[in-house]
């Protein structure tokens, strides 16, 4: 086992972890397609990075950290849904970094490539993994208690647009952590399905929660195992693999609540004697 691959699976199981979780709770908020587009928006903050020789993590994140505010704002001030300003977000900044990514690094952009992992990539997802999972475990509760009730929420002296704009922080590290594994196109989906093939089979929130973060990392490490052994792209096997496990848990949900169902017979009237 390189080096490299070692490094790419560190990087794979704590950005699937840190993604699972943080996207437990985007799914809950109805938020999915809001996850999805965000992550494009890291597009032109990446190109920057390579135009001008610095990191490009830091250029996805603070393009990512750019948008996440501007949408808090502008949904604050305006009648119009996150939905709708992520939407007009990711398409300019999708057309924007199209057009000054150089074109030998587009592919990679894109699609990631995990067998680029060094050390300092693999510490730094350790450390940034490590901050979104504990952080989130921090506001869960109180996130939680939003969705069901924002009048109970600042009842209690919630802070309730603050704790949002937290929470789209943490999905910003995340999202700007996994471009390295599946890059800007797909780094939506490792948010989004390990949480919804979760759902299928969780009877309580918390084992939701616990289920969508192991199915994250579950779905990132095997993706990256079958690229190093079948040379195909990172990206695109991570989110086959995740979709094939929520196909799965659909099925057993499925299965499950025909089980159920065929035990609840009703009772048949005594004959009249």
């Amino acid at each position: 086992m390189t080096d490299a691959l070692v490094f790419g699976l560190i990087v794979g199981a704590l950005v699937g972890l840190a993604a699972g979780y943080v996207g437990s709770l985007m799914v809950l908020k109805k938020m999915a397609l809001v996850g999805d587009a965000l992550s494009h928006v890291a597009l032109p903050g990446l190109a920057l990075g390579i135009l001008f020789n610095f990191n490009p993590f830091l250029g996805a994140f603070a393009a990512l950290f750019l948008s996440a505010v501007v949408t808090w704002y502008l949904e604050r001030r305006t009648k119009l849904s996150a939905e709708a300003l992520v939407g007009i977000l990711f398409v300019f900044a999708l057309a924007i970094g199209i057009l000054i990514t150089p074109q030998v690094d587009l592919l990679e952009a894109l699609f990631g490539d995990v067998t680029k992992t060094s050390l300092i990539d693999a510490v730094g997802a350790v450390a940034v993994s490590a901050v979104v999972l504990f952080l989130t475990r921090r506001i869960y509760p109180k996130l939680v208690l939003i969705m069901i009730s924002e009048e109970l929420a600042i009842s209690v002296k919630t802070r309730v647009a603050w704790l949002n704009l937290a929470y789209l922080f943490l999905v910003t590290l995340v999202v700007a952590t996994g471009i390295k594994v599946v890059g800007t196109l797909l780094v939506g989906a490792l948010v989004i399905v390990p949480a919804v093939a979760a759902r299928n089979i969780s009877p309580t929130l918390a084992r939701y929660s616990m289920l969508s973060t192991l199915l994250g990392a579950v779905s990132s490490c095997t993706g990256v195992l079958l690229s190093n052994y079948s040379s195909l792209p990172v990206g695109p096997l991570v989110v086959i693999v995740g979709v094939g496990i929520f196909l799965a848990t659909l099925l057993a949900s499925r299965v499950h609540l025909r089980w159920t169902t065929s035990d609840i017979r009703p009772e048949t009237p005594a004959s009249p004697r």
